[in-house]
């Protein structure tokens, strides 16, 4: 087994290195993260908010949606997170094939929360987040935490100025993990998955949606030792051998163990390699089905890379081989090619539990008994979901804006000169043979309904009631961040 670093500070262990940007120094960051800051609008944006392409093939591999059926996609998402319980129990296969298809940028912050259960967790812990926010902290982890923010992202526009509201709120995030479970305390892979949730949610989102990944999705990842995600290595290395018999041979023949190139892939869920509109993509599947899309992900480069004798004849040895598998081509990376890939691999949640059982008794036999006792990894939002059900009140969706729309002025009732009163009184007497025209105000309404007065209409205008439904009913369906 090869040496694993700790991925934390401490008297006997380093920290894992998962950061693909170490050749920057510390002034590596540009600008500011808002125009606040300094920001400078002659850098190139792309939509992702990254800076001067800094997220390569981003853009090139990105598959674009046409906005009507993006816009159909959203009101079936509204629809479901208004009704998720019974969506979840009733109709997940339609979920997960809606999470296979993308989730519209204007409410993935939300699905996720809602897919990983990070909003029950929320809700069943009200005030805990201000709580972890308002304390201190270990001086050593916040020393740690600090020296790693202007690494996450550094082009992106939210977390490019030091000290700006990305940076710290990221600081936030990971301070609040170390001191919510301060027996795992803060682990560099840590920092890039908070750093994705922080792009679509606010903060207190984001950390209790990194709670559920670290606790739920990839149990023990973070913790000293790193067994887990060794275990896991195993667990791929074997998987291979069914998936691409060529690519365990060429492995195995060089004695490349999966802990060597599949570390950094697992523990930031590929956000640091691969093309971010497959990121998200990645990561909309991971969050609805769990570690097995990450499993599947890995299956699908390596096969790739490695699955034929014209693509071996590259790399003959080990170092060329470690070579060709952190320079994935563009192509296999693309995010319509990988998640199509990546739902052919037959590998399930079955395959996964059974082979970590077997890795489990072989990882004893061979080392004892595991140091860290990480809880049952959960694959997926329905199990998570079924391991704490929710109660109606933690699924509620709260609106964070509610406009309110201004009531029309009254309009003045037009007040007679006593001319003009007594020559339309005399205009009256000289007409009372004549049919009796009635007023204008006084005209009845179709069908002989009763005539309203200005305060009836003034109750039932348009107005009045899109004012009463976006405080009730449509604010439920009102996103924070479109």
């Amino acid at each position: 087994m090869a040496k694993i670093e700790n991925g934390r500070q401490s008297a006997d262990s380093r920290r894992i290195r998962t950061i693909s940007s170490s050749h920057m120094d510390d002034e590596s960051s540009l600008g500011s993260d808002s125009e606040i800051n300094g920001f400078t609008n002659d850098r190139h944006t792309d939509k992702y908010g990254f800076i001067g392409g800094a997220q390569q093939y981003s853009e090139e591999s990105a598959q674009d949606v046409p906005p009507e059926v993006l816009r159909q996609r959203e009101v079936k998402w509204l629809d479901m997170l208004s009704n998720w319980n019974k969506w979840m129990v009733k109709r997940h296969k339609k979920v997960r094939l809606r999470c296979q298809k993308g989730i519209p940028p204007s409410l993935r912050g939300r699905a996720w929360l809602y897919l990983s259960g990070g909003k029950v967790k929320r809700e069943q812990n009200r005030g805990k987040f201000e709580e972890l926010d308002s304390q201190a902290g270990d001086p050593k982890e916040l020393d740690v935490i600090e020296k790693d923010l202007h690494r996450q992202f550094p082009f992106h526009e939210m977390f490019v100025s030091r000290g700006g509201h990305g940076q710290q709120d990221l600081f936030r995030v990971l301070k609040a993990y170390t001191l919510y479970r301060p027996e795992e305390g803060y682990c560099q892979a840590q920092a890039p998955i908070a750093a994705v949730l922080l792009m679509h949610m606010p903060a207190e989102d984001a950390f209790w949606g990194l709670v559920q990944i670290c606790e739920k999705y990839l149990p023990g990842y973070y913790s000293a030792g790193l067994e887990a995600i060794q275990l896991d290595g195993e667990i791929l290395y074997a998987l291979t051998r069914r998936v691409s018999p060529l690519t365990y041979r060429h492995l195995e023949k060089h004695k490349i163990e999966a802990i060597l190139y599949m570390t950094e892939w697992f523990m930031c869920a590929f956000s640091r390699t691969l093309p971010w509109a497959s990121v998200l993509r990645v990561w909309d599947m991971f969050l609805c089905d769990g570690v097995k899309i990450i499993f599947r992900v890995g299956l699908v480069l390596l096969k790739c890379m490695l699955g034929t004798r014209e693509k071996l004849k590259a790399c003959q040895g080990q170092y060329e081989t470690m070579e060709l598998l952190r320079s994935i081509e563009p192509r296999y990376m693309q995010e319509g090619f990988l998640v199509r890939e990546v739902l052919e691999v037959p590998v399930s949640e079955r395959d996964i539990e059974s082979e970590h059982h077997v890795q489990l008794k072989r990882w004893r036999k061979n080392h004892g008994e595991l140091h860290w006792k990480s809880p049952p990894r959960m694959h997926g939002a329905r199990a998570i979901m079924a391991s704490e059900p929710p109660s109606r009140q933690d699924l509620r969706q709260n609106p964070t804006i509610i406009v309110e729309s201004p009531l029309p002025p009254p309009q003045p009732t037009p007040q007679l000169q006593k001319g003009e009163k007594k020559g339309k009184e005399e205009k009256k007497k000289g007409n009372s043979h004549l049919p009796q025209q009635p007023a204008l105000n006084d005209q009845p309404a179709l069908n002989d309904q009763p005539v309203f007065n200005d305060q009836s209409l003034l109750k039932e205008s348009p107005l009045q009631k899109s004012r009463q439904s976006l405080s009730s009913t449509e604010a439920d369906h009102q996103d924070t961040y479109l």
